[in-house]
């Protein structure tokens, strides 16, 4: 019927605004929580490479913080449809756990061979650790940001 239409499906408003601040969260999270252990990593010398930085990236020239805002956030959103039936701790925890493995394991053996990079950190101990450290905490901001803003609170409007 016609009027089938007229009404509200809050569970496709549900869904979408989880995946949008799923893709906000991982936005941020980027800029928090990946960069900043990023940057104590560097400041513990366990790192050369530097956080916040505004390098050219290939082809197109986006510094290399932006790309990975971006790209945080594509993540976010793909972690947020992943793992929308979580909750809680167990939220955070399959967060952080799909941070460090999905994004890092992509970086190895799908990104760094395009960029003419290492597979796999070179396999070097101390890079592949680093890349799941900085990744995991991103996850775990993602799924912060998920877990305070993803679904509305019983004082929020419908």
């Amino acid at each position: 019927m016609a009027t089938h239409a007229l009404h509200h499906h809050p569970a496709r408003a549900e869904l979408s605004r989880w995946i949008l601040v799923g893709a906000l969260s991982g936005a941020v999270s980027v800029l928090v929580f990946h960069q900043g252990l990023a940057a104590l990593l560097h400041a513990l010398e366990l790192t050369a490479r530097a956080p916040y930085s505004l390098q050219a990236t290939r082809p197109f020239g986006v510094p290399a913080l932006w790309s990975i805002v971006f790209w945080g956030g594509v993540w976010g959103a793909v972690l947020a449809a992943t793992l929308g039936r979580l909750e809680g701790a167990r939220l955070l925890l399959a967060s952080l756990i799909f941070g460090a493995l999905f994004p890092t394991l992509v970086a190895w053996f799908a990104v760094a061979p395009l960029k003419g990079q290492p597979v796999g950190a070179g396999f070097v101990p101390m890079a592949m650790a680093v890349g799941l450290m900085v990744n995991g905490a991103w996850g775990l901001g993602t799924g912060i940001g998920l877990a305070l803003f993803g679904r509305r609170h019983a004082h929020e409007p419908a």
